[in-house]
């Protein structure tokens, strides 16, 4: 077997040598085959001793020699997992790596074709790449700049064009029948276009074999091996993957349009698109003028798959780029857009039509959208598609499909009411046009009506959504859209919006409570299609949207009732103002320490706190001064000295309010709310949670708090109630006592002792399930 020669196919296959086994005559068709791996029993054990040869090998020669006995065998994309760890551990990464770097420099044995060596390296990369563990090998990863520069800096098309435009070439005598047959000349459709030869690029020297789809599918296959990684996008974006991909989707190498556009779509996305354009504007504008023109020539199914591409490949608003370039190729989109709007397309189709609509106005607004009709036609259309994809049953599923057609929906309506609702309307008598669009009065009102059919549909949605949805991204786009349109449009559907400001207002302060829910929205928001810039799409921002609306409402009798109709004494105003204070509390920290405004609020809270909570109507208010007085405390460093009267009667208040909000005195079994807190419970309960957390960071960076919380006897009151108590209103209640205790514990030793002996005492409470309590006090 040995010497029989061996060589590789195009396809990356090896042949040659020893001949096939032949099928049994009479046998009725294909040879027996092993149950694990598909190879008959005697190959099977052929490969057992090859892989027993491979471990053994003494050098380079050895080990190819094995290999490439082994890929005869079975192609390597065809391995199995446990043949694959056999080739890794005997092998590593480091011999095909080795393999691709003789053949990129031409330096290798002249007697094997170096497509041999770019084929197996890859072939063998490819299959090892399989596997999650070797994809984030540091091996492997060295190799993603010859992969790169082997798909789009095919040299073989650069050597070729000079040889037909009447330069020879000489081929080296050593060279294999097989590696000749490569340099045959291309075709037409396979030619790349000669680039520069001042451009600086050092190309390989010696590589004169043409990119197969073989082997251009096992490059392809490791570089979306590593992109699938957690940090897979940033490797390949720090080895020129960008710039790589956009030259061979330019000139069209092999597969560069089936698996390349996939890959570098995928680099696009989530974060990394700001990076990628930031880093590569130039390319990947190029690239956007190209697929551009492409769709303007494309038709029917193209053109639709197509709008679905240049969604990810159109810069973020916030990088610049050259404004002329990217202006001619937003217009000439919307020349090949208008047609497919007016057109008669089913829901599936009209989606990806109307999100790229979207994303043009991101850029350039409604200057280059075409005429009013255009534009008012515009929004009808996704006004009937937000109609159709939310007035379902309550419960109907929502696929991920028809969620980022209905957000770019949103935007389109965003971007219709920031127009309608603009000075610029002509009048009969003046109908003077501006550089951007403008809507006579007529067609604003005919936008304005069919958008409030589109928004009754969105308040019908926020009713049916149970609050613990409340952190699902697409809810905040809808959210978003409907506050836009409150914020200017206030005298439509008044008895609807008064019916749904409670639902707003407390998905509002849901929000900045659930810190949990940002990080999801600001990664789901990331890979959506239709994203706000400037970087305000979070949940944090739920109440900002809501604020402008409230200001409207606010100064009508309808809404400032409530949901009773009867007066308030609330101060919903003043409710809203603490909420949004709360945030800066959350996500500015070091401006509430530093900034003298902050020490100003915290006088007020001080002098206030001990006058709300003396007034039951007042409950909600003195929650939110509660919680907001805490939250500034936690932030604050511990006096030098003694701490101030005013510091000690705003945490002495604060105390006995929240305990006052369960009923301690009953006798054993579950905790009830205290009766003045019963009604406002729901509205109240993050609050009362987020207070006692608030509580623990104040313990932490200021002591002295300690022996306060001793004094005021909350300590002892807590211990006595959980240890008689069954259970609590809830698990998160039981989890915010039991992170407050866990502070003073870690902080205060006398504290820590008096919890130990309540846990030894009371062994049936709701104390002795505390497990991370027990934990911070020894007690097993």
């Amino acid at each position: 077997m040995a010497d029989s020669p061996t060589t590789i196919d195009a396809s990356g296959k090896f042949s040659g040598g020893e001949e096939q086994p032949a099928r049994e005559e009479g046998g009725g068709g294909e040879p027996e085959k092993d149950a694990g791996g598909g190879l008959t029993d005697a190959k099977r054990e052929v490969l057992e001793r090859c892989l027993h040869a491979l471990k053994h090998a003494n050098n380079d020669s050895h080990t190819l020699a094995a290999l490439l006995l082994i890929t005869r065998l079975c192609p390597a994309c065809q391995l199995d997992k446990p043949t694959l760890r056999c080739i890794f551990e005997a092998v590593g990464l480091h011999f095909p790596a080795r393999l691709l770097v003789t053949a990129m420099k031409g330096t290798g044995d002249p007697s094997l074709p170096l497509h041999e060596l770019l084929s197996l390296g890859t072939a063998l990369l490819s299959a090892l790449s399989t596997d999650p563990d070797m994809a984030s090998q540091p091996q492997l990863l060295a190799t993603i700049p010859l992969l790169l520069e082997i798909l789009a800096c095919n040299p073989t098309n650069q050597k070729q064009t000079g040889a037909q435009n009447g330069e020879t070439e000489q081929i080296p005598e050593s060279m294999s029948d097989e590696a000749k047959l490569d340099r045959e000349p291309e075709t037409s459709e396979q030619k790349a276009e000669p680039e520069d030869e001042d451009n600086g690029e050092t190309h390989p020297k010696s590589p004169l074999v043409k990119l197969d789809e073989a082997m251009a599918a096992d490059c392809f296959q490791i570089l979306t091996a590593v992109c699938t990684q957690p940090r897979g996008p940033d490797h390949l974006l720090n080895r020129g993957a960008v710039p790589a991909l956009c030259q061979a989707l330019q000139q069209n190498q092999t597969l560069s349009q089936k698996m390349g556009l996939p890959l570098l779509i995928c680099l696009l996305s989530g974060k990394s698109k700001d990076k990628a354009w930031r880093r590569h504007s130039p390319e990947l504008l190029t690239l956007l003028v190209k697929m551009s023109k492409d769709f303007c020539k494309s038709t029917d199914q193209t053109s639709l798959d197509m709008c679905s591409l240049l969604v990810h490949i159109l810069p973020p608003g916030s990088i610049t780029v050259d404004r002329e370039v990217l202006k001619d190729v937003v217009s000439r989109v919307w020349g090949a857009l208008r047609p497919m709007v007016q057109a008669k397309l089913t829901q599936q189709q009209i989606g990806p039509v109307l999100v790229l609509s979207a994303c043009l106005l991101d850029l350039y607004g409604w200057e280059l959208a075409g005429p009013p009709k255009f534009c008012c036609l515009l929004v009808n259309r996704a006004c009937v598609e937000v109609r159709m994809g939310l007035e379902e049953p309550p419960g109907t599923y929502l696929s991920q499909e028809l969620q980022n057609t209905l957000t770019g929906c949103y935007r389109i309506m965003e971007a219709a009411i920031e127009q309608a609702c603009s000075p610029a309307i002509i009048s009969p008598a003046s109908p003077v046009q501006s550089s951007v669009f403008s809507l006579s009065l007529q067609q604003s009102r005919q936008v304005l009506g069919v958008m409030e059919e589109a928004f009754s549909a969105l308040m019908y949605y926020l009713q049916q959504v149970d609050q613990s949805r409340y952190g699902e991204p697409f809810l905040f786009a809808t959210f978003r859209c409907l506050c836009t349109w409150l914020a200017e449009e206030t005298s439509c559907l008044k008895e609807e919006v008064t019916a749904l400001l409670p639902i707003l207002i407390g998905y509002s302060r849901s929000h900045l409570v659930a810190e949990s829910s940002q990080h999801g929205l600001s990664a789901w928001l990331g890979k959506m299609a239709v994203a706000d810039e400037s970087g305000t799409w979070t949940g944090e921002e739920a109440l900002r949207y809501l604020l402008p609306a409230l200001c409207h409402l606010s100064a009508e009798e309808g809404p400032r009732k409530g949901k009773s109709g009867a007066s308030s004494v609330r101060y919903p105003s003043m409710e809203t103002a603490c909420s949004a204070l709360l945030n800066f509390s959350v996500t500015e920290p070091e401006r509430v320490r530093k900034d003298q405004c902050f020490k100003t609020l915290e006088k007020h809270l001080s002098e206030a706190l001990p006058v709300l909570v003396n007034k039951s109507s007042l409950l909600v208010l003195a929650a939110n001064y509660c919680t907001l007085g805490l939250m500034i405390g936690r932030l604050k460093e511990a006096p030098t000295g003694s701490a101030e009267g005013s510091q000690r009667r705003f945490f002495s208040t604060a105390l006995r309010f929240l305990h006052s909000a369960l009923n301690s005195e009953l006798s054993p079994g579950p905790v009830k709310l205290s009766p003045g807190w019963q009604d406002s419970w729901d509205e109240v309960a993050e609050l009362w949670r987020l207070s006692l957390q608030a509580l623990g960071g104040c313990v932490c960076s200021q002591p002295w708090i300690t022996a306060l919380i001793r004094e005021e006897g909350w300590l002892r009151n807590t211990l006595g109630m959980l240890g008689r108590c069954s259970a609590l209103p809830d698990q998160h209640t039981q989890k915010a006592l039991e992170e407050a205790l866990c502070a003073l514990a870690d902080q205060c030793p006398l504290s820590k002792h008096d919890i130990g002996d309540a846990m030894n005492r009371d062994e049936k409470g709701v104390l002795s399930r505390m497990s991370n309590l027990k934990k911070a006090i020894g007690v097993k």
